[in-house]
């Protein structure tokens, strides 16, 4: 269940990641139209994000080459965009903490206070169930 109070969801920490964030490695993207981590790449790039893909397939997706891992990525990334399932997306704040990067997004509905604990703890901002391509025309119009 959404909720604006939350700390993971304040409105002052979404506008910070998403205005000093400018790499994001979106774990779970693909070459698949139908899925949202397809849309959601495609409007940060609208914003003038550059989108780094992470999927076991490592595809080219929107023109950015993929890497099948976090710890692939030979170039610092800004945030970690997890769109996985619950079960498996701690792993990925985890490796957010490791390959040094800035931020972690858990996309809607993806809620896991114990990652968010080990995440913030390490220095590192964290939202969750929030969506940036909902976010971002908040802030500004695309460019």
């Amino acid at each position: 269940m959404r909720t604006d109070h939350e700390p993971w969801g304040e409105a002052d920490l979404v506008e910070r990641v998403l205005t000093n964030c400018q790499t994001w490695a979106v774990v779970g993207l693909g070459d698949n139209p139908g899925r949202a981590a397809y849309g959601v790449a495609r409007t940060l790039q609208r914003y003038g994000k550059r989108v780094v893909p992470v999927h076991p397939s490592a595809a080219t997706v929107h023109g950015e080459q993929g890497y099948p891992t976090l710890a692939d990525i030979p170039f610092e990334v800004d945030c970690v965009d997890v769109f996985r399932r619950l079960d498996e997306a701690g792993q990925f704040a985890d490796q957010a903490v490791s390959i040094g990067a800035k931020a972690v997004w858990f996309q809607l509905d993806l809620i896991d206070e114990d990652a968010y604990a080990r995440t913030t703890a390490a220095g590192l901002d964290m939202v969750m169930d929030r969506c940036p391509a909902i976010e971002l025309p908040r802030l500004r119009p695309a460019g």
